[in-house]
């Protein structure tokens, strides 16, 4: 069973950084896509950044510039650098991670989630 586990949320003053990180365990085929979203209180869980295998990284338009999106294929690791960051970026910051399974069967996979809070 493929499992992500999050790391690295917590409080941080506007202005601030933080970088989450994301580790994937279990047997995958194939990982196509590893990522992040975002849940806000009261709003749907939008997608933040992701890492598409051989391609270049997609950013919500909201965080382009100021979030940096690393993934490393050979530990199924994939991490995001947060900088300058703004209330509105409170969120549950939720790891994703999309590819064939071990059954060679397309899966996707979430993370538990992990609290990022900026305060004003």
């Amino acid at each position: 069973q493929v499992q992500l586990m999050e790391s690295g949320g917590g409080l941080v003053q506007a202005g601030g950084s933080l970088t989450l990180s994301c580790a994937a365990s279990g047997t995958m085929f194939s990982i196509n896509a590893m990522g992040w979203y975002r849940q806000a209180p009261g709003k749907q869980r939008e997608l933040a950044a992701v890492a598409i295998s051989g391609g270049s990284p997609n950013y919500a338009d909201s965080v382009k510039g100021r979030f940096t999106i690393s993934r490393d294929g050979a530990k199924n690791t994939v991490s995001l650098q947060m900088n300058s960051l703004k209330p509105e970026d409170t969120a549950v910051y939720y790891c994703h991670m999309a590819g064939l399974g071990a059954a060679y069967k397309y899966i996707e996979v979430w993370g538990q989630g992990t609290l990022v809070t900026v305060s004003s």
